[in-house]
């Protein structure tokens, strides 16, 4: 068990009390504390961990880490300052669970739209290919042959977290590990002490102002993956860069590369790595990937344009592996579907309902014109916009939607701390700037189950029930309330209702 002047090795801090006591786990929420452990004080958005010193104290803690030094006298063993919790709490989960990423090799997965579709891909072209594979990520965890679906509802878990599954996939043999790299998760030190070997980058558009400030923070941010990458100690782990050719927010990162090599890929353009012939169906997409001399027929069981270069990311990481290019095919073919990602429901109803997690402006120029494409009849959206969240993507997303819908639902979709209707206000506003009417062409319907309930008596033969945003998620935020809330589950018992067989 390391003492606390272990954990603090080669870490700038200043220490009161009896750096020699011993830590039997690390953690940075209170109510997780235990006999022996030490408590690392996060500050958060709504809420400080400094505010929770005596509570952590009070169920076993012995150690606290904190920025301040507290006011109220408290009966910890020892208490260490540090100039950011959040950035030392990385090293000292590095070091507790003896640096794991060491004994791993990673891959890194970072975009607005598309990282977890893409580390799916990669998961199964890995796999296929005989390696054992670790993953974390927005929808599932995966240790070896464990598989958990999750609603962390952080695709970017905190670094303790972090450290704490790639121990996992050590101890469970894992040769690769994928993560999603949010830009929150890059910004806030969560993927500290992770020697990143390989990189890919699906697109970088516009989301999370609200935390960033601008777009250019926001690229900063998701350049940080590319400079692990180039800044890694010597391993014995290929090292490479994967970039989106065909987009402008990913070419922009390639400065931060240095001299790791880049393959990049786009589906139009002269892309070392590209494709052409794409359709689609309802039955999945295909296309043929073009590498070199070689070009090779593909049928991906997905559904959708923008999945190609989701493939072509995966395919490329694929490629820097070493993996022979018929075997990576085999591998992308052989992934079945991503939970919550275009995804339909059938329970005998007349028109298509189809659940998709689209939650930007980018995700809906290319979710939208192919629902568009397969209907029939009319296109009937159901959305909303997160709170406390990028306030400008709200009348992108409404204007979007009204050009190629006939008629939307604007609805809740995790308001968090902001008040639902004005949400759905600014959203309108949105869908009028394009020609929209009240009740003519949309309607809001704060409460989500009664907008898709709303959303399905409207549809009739032929038509298109579009439920965007929500995806796999299993609550709805209301302030600090997370609300069960299943989409699938719902939009069944809406059907249901109506009479058809689920």
């Amino acid at each position: 068990m390391p003492t606390l002047l272990d954990l603090f090795t080669d870490l700038a801090a200043e220490i009161r009390g009896d750096p020699s006591v011993a830590i039997s786990a690390i953690v940075y929420d209170s109510r997780r504390a235990v006999p022996g452990s030490l408590f690392v004080a996060l500050r958060g958005q709504h809420t400080d961990g400094h505010r929770y010193l005596a509570d952590a104290q009070a169920r076993g803690a012995v150690a606290a880490v904190v920025e301040e030094w507290p006011h109220q006298p408290l009966a910890f063993q020892a208490l260490v300052r540090v100039p950011d919790t959040r950035t030392a709490l990385a090293g000292l989960a590095a070091r507790f669970y003896s640096f794991p990423a060491r004994h791993l090799g990673l891959i890194g997965v970072t975009g607005t739209d598309g990282k977890t579709t893409t580390t799916f891909l990669i998961d199964s072209v890995l796999r296929t290919n005989g390696l054992r594979t670790g993953l974390i990520g927005t929808v599932a965890i995966r240790i070896g042959d464990s598989w958990q679906e999750h609603d962390l509802r952080q695709t970017t878990p905190e670094s303790l977290d972090v450290q704490q599954l790639l121990h996992e996939m050590r101890s469970a043999r894992v040769d690769w590990a994928i993560l999603e790299a949010t830009s929150h998760g890059l910004e806030l030190h969560r993927l500290d002490f992770c020697p990143f070997d390989i990189a890919a980058v699906t697109n970088v558009t516009q989301e999370h102002l609200d935390f960033h400030g601008t777009v250019e923070n926001y690229r900063r941010a998701k350049a940080r993956l590319l400079e692990f990458v180039r800044d890694r100690e010597e391993r014995s782990y290929p090292r490479g860069i994967v970039l989106n050719a065909g987009d402008e927010g990913a070419r922009s990162l390639a400065p931060f590369a240095g001299d790791v090599p880049i393959l990049w890929y786009g589906v139009d353009g002269a892309a070392e790595l590209r494709a052409d012939g794409i359709s689609v169906d309802a039955d999945g997409t295909r296309f043929r990937l073009l590498y070199g001399a070689t070009a090779m027929p593909v049928r991906l069981r997905l559904i959708g344009e923008w999945n190609v270069e989701n493939a072509l990311a995966a395919a490329g990481v694929g490629i820097v592996l070493g993996l022979p290019l018929d075997g990576i095919v085999r591998g992308l073919e052989e992934l079945r579907g991503v939970p919550g990602r275009f995804t339909p429901i059938d329970c005998g109803q007349p028109f298509a309902v189809i659940v998709d997690y689209a939650h930007t402006p980018e995700s809906f120029q290319r979710v939208l014109p192919l629902a568009r494409r397969i209907t029939r009849g009319k296109l009937i959206v159901v959305f909303g916009s997160a709170g406390e969240r990028d306030r400008i993507k709200r009348r992108l997303q409404g204007a979007i939607a009204s050009r190629f819908a006939d008629y939307l639902v604007l609805t809740s979709e995790d308001p968090r701390h902001e008040d639902p209707d004005r949400i759905l206000q600014e959203i309108a506003e949105g869908v009028r700037s394009a020609g929209g009417t009240p009740h003519r062409t949309y309607r809001c319907v704060e409460d989500r189950a009664l907008a898709i309930r709303e959303a399905l008596r409207l549809a009739r033969p032929g038509d298109t029930v579009l439920l965007l945003g929500k995806g796999h998620e299993r609550c709805m935020i209301y302030g600090d309330e997370r609300r069960p809330w299943d989409e699938f589950g719902e939009a069944r018992r809406a059907l249901a209702e109506l009479g058809y067989r689920c």
